[in-house]
């Protein structure tokens, strides 16, 4: 449902279209759009209405990704496979872009130069050290355990100057003047680290209307240990876990004009539900675009995200963020002087050749095929969260568009419980720092598929933005804001329709 303020971002987004542009209007990261023909729109609507009956598995259901699904392994390499419709020519491309994924980088100078440029500071040696089998980060265990799958982001908040005036309600921040955007736990030899990861936790217990009693933990986090002095009087602290990989072309894929489509930022229609997109400037583009990658939306495209994530995570420059230093502020003068791995033939760390690779990767990590659609328990459990209302933001399906170049995320009927959009979630589970016009209580809707193979692939069962629930009943309790009304249906649920939900869920 498309409202008034809705019509004015699309305003904002919108440039001068020509025919090679027309899919950029809307923040589209495709050029190579095909126009659907208004037979196929119709076809599209049709296929996308929300199940009324409950009793058998909806057409196609089981594909959760159309095509491009891949079979359930029962190993921890479920989300490891390339899309079910790759080419054999493109397979090798994955697997060169793996490679890349997996690669530990290691520090300057090194006679391994294709391969050196790590840090100075850093949260893990390769993409696949956070993104562990493409799955899902964790919270530190316990005292022994790294945090190398979790960090801390951070800023401050900026002024006037700060703004990007071609973004309605965009929230000025800057980076921390010392730590800069995130806090970074390991260093190459010879500098200190950031810092060190400290959380404690204090237990909540809550009665369901069957009696049960379940344990919510309520974190604290403290950037321990400061390498280099202070952080800023005003910084604000965001916990985040290295989220799965799965689907993430697919989910780009998705008509910017269909997810505006769910938005309804006034709550016009009085259902509490009041999703609203998050609007990034893009570094490729040049121009305002619809976030959807990171946990608040704060990235356009997964070239973006992988981007960004090497300069973040690994402190490895590339074209699109090209600071050999990585992370290292103004303030961090030997970080900022150590060797880097763009002195020797290389003009970045990585290429742009690599960066493709790896976004072609990350891109194509296929979707497995949903267990047990037609079980009576999991239909059950379907209605259940059809009834208590989960899919207001879980959205169960979409139809991609038609991209000329990217036959296996083209026209595809997808299943990933997301509208991609940003939803209050309440105090409990606020973080307090905003990104780009998310505000501090807001996060995007994470998708759902995948989340029944989380302990199979991650080898844990922990959810949420920093990995606080413990199990899906958990990660269900903590909803609030926007969603205690749907958390309220689940407490006051028979045990035997709970049991049916968490069933459904672990089917995804």
């Amino acid at each position: 449902m498309k409202r008034s303020s809705t019509f004015a971002l699309v305003a904002v987004l919108a440039t001068a279209a020509t025919a090679q542009d027309n899919a950029l209007r809307l923040g589209d990261p495709h050029l190579n759009v095909i126009p659907r023909t208004a037979e196929e729109a119709a076809r599209v609507a049709a296929v996308t209405r929300p199940a009324t009956t409950f009793g058998t598995a909806q057409k196609f259901e089981q594909n959760a990704a159309g095509a491009a699904t891949v079979r359930a392994r029962s190993d921890a390499d479920a989300f490891s496979l390339p899309s079910g419709n790759i080419t054999f020519e493109d397979e090798l491309n994955f697997k060169v872009g793996n490679g890349l994924f997996r690669k530990l980088w290691v520090s300057s100078p090194s006679s391994t130069l294709a391969s050196d440029g790590l840090g100075p500071l850093y949260n893990a040696r390769s993409c696949q050290r956070c993104h562990i089998k493409d799955g899902r980060g964790h919270p530190p265990e316990n005292a022994a355990d790294n945090s190398i799958s979790m960090f801390l982001r951070v800023s401050v908040p900026g002024t006037q100057a700060d703004a990007i005036e071609q973004i309605e309600g965009y929230f000025a921040t800057r980076p921390d003047p010392t730590y800069g955007t995130q806090l970074q736990d390991f260093a190459v030899q010879g500098h200190p680290s950031e810092y060190r990861l400290d959380i404690t936790y204090k237990e909540e217990v809550i009665t369901l209307a069957d009696g049960t009693s379940v344990s919510l933990r309520h974190p604290t986090y403290r950037a321990a240990d400061l390498g280099y002095g202070p952080l800023h009087k005003d910084a604000m602290l965001s916990p985040r876990i290295a989220p799965q990989m799965i689907g993430l072309g697919l989910l780009e894929a998705i008509s910017t004009a269909d997810i505006l489509a769910h938005a309804d930022p006034e709550d016009a229609d009085g259902d509490g539900i009041s999703g609203r997109p998050n609007i990034v400037w893009s570094q490729v583009h040049n121009q305002p675009m619809l976030g959807r990658f990171g946990l608040k939306a704060g990235n356009p495209t997964i070239l973006e995200q992988s981007a960004s994530a090497f300069a973040g995570d690994i402190g490895i420059s590339n074209p699109i963020f090209q600071a050999g230093a990585g992370e290292c502020t103004d303030l961090q003068t030997d970080c900022i002087a150590a060797v880097h791995g763009d002195g020797d033939d290389r003009v970045f760390e990585i290429d742009q050749v690599g960066l493709d690779l790896v976004t072609f990767y990350s891109r194509n990590l296929g979707v497995p095929a949903r267990r047990g659609v037609d079980d009576p328990v999991v239909l059950a459990g379907k209605q259940v969260f059809y009834e208590t209302g989960c899919t207001s933001c879980h959205t169960p399906s979409f139809v991609t568009q038609r991209l000329a170049d990217q036959p296996e995320q083209s026209f595809q009927l997808i299943w990933p419980y997301t509208d991609m959009l940003l939803h209050d979630m309440g105090p409990d589970l606020a973080d307090n720092r905003p990104e780009a016009r998310a505000t501090g209580r807001e996060w995007r809707t994470p998708p759902l598929w995948g989340i029944g193979l989380t302990q199979q692939v991650s080898g844990h069962s922990y959810f949420l933005h920093d990995g606080r629930a413990r199990s899906l009943l958990e990660a269900v309790l903590w909803h609030g804001g926007e969603a205690a009304a749907q958390r309220d249906r689940v407490i006051a649920l028979p045990t035997s329709e709970r049991e049916a939900l968490i069933a459904y869920l672990e089917s995804l």
